[in-house]
């Protein structure tokens, strides 16, 4: 009988530790991504030079490139210059936004990327998806996924604390996009990957009820694994599908329509709250008490959105992703059943 089986596209290597970058041309010598000393290294605006300083004694003459923002032409002109060097590849060293835009540059480059997280904001540090803004909002493009992930658990803990905190938010969002998966399933035929539900939901699930947070190694360390984890269920699915429900298009109808305010995962953790309630799950109780237990929002209220303001986002989610199949789409709620249900919610999980 014929052995069967799927070759899955994984990083060639994956460290989560204290002083990573410390190591990082050791690790990508090791990891034969680098053997030459020709690499990029692009810092996001936030960074200093003290991680410049860190990271160029262990990769040699290195060139660096300053990202001034994650916006699409920011990555394509970034990927101009990563055309004009015979670089082995190209080191992103930043959040989010600076790892989406050097994915898509990369790419455009046709070079490998390595990705050096020093923020745990959203699962987009270890996706094959880029979210870029540009004149007209924002867009979600296909990459490849990172070559190699290296989090910096050092560097972690002088980012922002709401900024590592809203990786919890997004974590804990593919419970919700799970749910819808298995709803557009049963409803419009759709076909799901339980592999990739498997390493979604666990990825979910490491996280929910742990009762310590960020100022604990161990928590930042399982952080760190959950999202890398949910960024490889995209790519065994093939798409955003396992981390990208409901949740997510609530996250981009907020930011298309009150851009600025709140970050990628702490609107999925409130999106994914919102769907729970439209379904009454009673998944809905651990999940807002996660949120809460992270310093993370969960009514609109929390967010500086009123109720209508929120109502008008839940109408708007569902133009955001065509084609996709959520509790939205299934519920197909008018105006004045969105704001009832926006009500019940605020209701159910406010303070």
């Amino acid at each position: 009988m014929p052995l069967l089986a799927r070759m899955l596209t994984a990083p060639l290597m994956v460290e989560v530790r204290r002083g990573a970058v410390a190591r990082l041309g050791e690790l990508l010598a090791d990891g034969r991504v680098a053997t030459s000393g020709r690499v990029a290294v692009v810092v996001g605006p936030g960074q200093g030079d003290h991680i410049v300083a860190l990271i160029k004694p262990t990769l040699g003459d290195a060139e660096v490139f300053r990202l001034p923002g994650g916006r699409m032409d920011d990555a394509v002109a970034l990927g101009a210059d990563l055309r004009k060097g015979a670089y082995e590849a190209v080191v992103a060293v930043g959040g989010g936004k600076t790892i989406d835009a050097t994915k898509y540059a990369a790419s455009l480059a046709g070079i490998p990327m390595v990705a050096v997280a020093t923020a745990l904001s959203h699962d987009g540090i270890c996706s094959p998806v880029s979210t870029l803004e540009h004149e007209g909002g924002f867009a979600s493009l296909g990459v490849p996924m990172p070559l190699a992930m290296v989090v910096d658990l050092d560097l972690v803990r002088t980012a922002p604390q709401h900024l590592v905190r809203a990786g919890v938010g997004d974590a804990i969002s593919n419970l919700s996009a799970v749910e819808d998966w298995w709803l557009a399933s049963r409803e419009v035929g759709e076909q799901v990957d339980g592999l990739a539900v498997a390493l979604a939901r666990t990825a979910a699930e490491a996280l929910l009820h742990r009762t310590d947070s960020v100022e604990s190694d161990e928590f930042l360390a399982v952080l760190a694994e959950a999202l890398i984890m949910s960024g490889m269920s995209m790519v065994v699915a093939g798409s955003s599908r396992p981390a990208s429900g409901g949740d997510h298009e609530i996250m981009h109808a907020v930011n298309q329509l009150f851009p600025g305010t709140a970050g990628h995962g702490e609107l999925a953790g409130v999106g994914a709250a919102f769907c729970f309630h439209l379904r009454s799950d009673p998944r809905l109780d651990p999940v807002v008490a996660c949120l809460r237990r992270h310093g993370l929002p969960v009514t609109p209220d929390d967010l500086g959105l009123t109720a209508e303001q929120f109502t008008a986002a839940v109408l708007a989610a569902p133009e955001t992703r065509p084609g996709r199949y959520t509790i939205l789409e299934h519920l197909s709620l008018d105006e004045s059943e969105v704001r009832e249900r926006v009500e019940a919610y605020v209701g159910a999980v406010g303070r």
